[in-house]
């Protein structure tokens, strides 16, 4: 089976599954494992946001959606050429990919036949079911089941590691200009993690909002995740969010790699943040992926 992933949470599943061989198309942003986006045709393209800060990159968001535009290019003749049988893309966030309707409409006009998958997660248990969706859109079910059954064995040891200990008020940060709450499965992450989420949307869109509405409950432990950085990034930008928590721990940590791609790696998270808000229970997370600010 031809597969082409226009998301780079689905990349890692398919690699995850281990179908890398039978992966023939990419995004731009598919960098996970990193010779993804080297070895295999890259069928969707984007603006490298490389250089502009985080207010610069939501003028320019904002301003494409309020025009009508897109902010990923289909390079159609490049798909069509890749005769895919299976493409993964989404729905859940036009700022995160291409939805799927463009993919559709694409294929029709193109004459291609293949099958689509939009995996659009709002909770944790609902990432976990995308991976079972992409083993039986690939064939291979059972392997689908092992690697969940593995990354909830993952969670079951970190929900005993941090079982009966205090569960600190957590505040995360998305996005620091404009401030965003934490949304879709990320409260879910922090639940798992041993904490109270706070000033957070749960299994809802991320929403815009106040660095006082965030700070009104008093977080014991801010961490900031904000999309399409990692660690580097996220410490730069955590570092402007220090002011408004004057009495709380400030973490960055590795938002695409860890936080906010609804994959595999999102267990990563889980580990990562219980090793932060309990560390004389859970080890400390690897090097790169959690780093604390103030």
């Amino acid at each position: 089976m031809r597969l082409v992933s226009l998301l780079p949470s689905a990349t890692e599943i398919v690699y995850a599954l281990g179908l890398g061989d039978d992966l023939v198309g990419v995004t731009f942003e598919c960098d996970e494992p990193a010779s993804a986006r080297v070895e295999k045709t890259v069928v969707v393209g984007g603006k490298d946001t490389r250089g502009m800060s985080p207010g610069e990159i939501d003028s320019y968001v904002r301003g494409r959606l309020a025009e009508g535009g897109d902010l990923y290019t289909l390079h159609a003749d490049a798909l069509a050429e890749l005769a895919p049988d299976l493409i993964l893309t989404q729905d859940l966030c036009r700022v995160c990919a291409l939805p799927s309707g463009h993919v559709t409409d694409a294929l029709d006009h193109l004459g291609c036949r293949a099958d689509v998958v939009s995996l659009d997660p709002y909770s944790l248990d609902e990432v976990l079911d995308t991976i079972r969706a992409v083993g039986e859109a690939a064939g291979v079910r059972e392997r689908a089941e092992e690697l969940i059954t593995e990354l909830r064995g993952r969670l079951a040891a970190v929900s005993r590691a941090v079982a009966g200990r205090p569960r600190p008020r957590v505040t995360v940060v998305e996005w620091v200009d404009p401030p965003f709450t934490a949304g879709h499965w990320v409260p879910d992450l922090i639940t798992a993690a041993g904490g109270d989420p706070v000033a957070a949307s749960g299994g809802k869109r991320s929403v815009q909002t106040t660095y006082a509405d965030l700070a009104a409950p008093q977080p014991e432990i801010v961490l900031v995740t904000p999309c399409g950085f990692h660690l580097d990034g996220a410490i730069e930008q955590a570092r402007r969010v220090v002011p408004h928590f004057p009495v709380a721990q400030v973490w960055a940590l590795d938002a695409d790699g860890i936080i906010v791609r609804p994959g595999p790696r999102l267990i990563n998270g889980v580990e990562a943040i219980a090793s932060i808000l309990h560390p004389s229970a859970v080890p400390p997370p690897p090097p790169g992926t959690a780093a604390r600010v103030a």
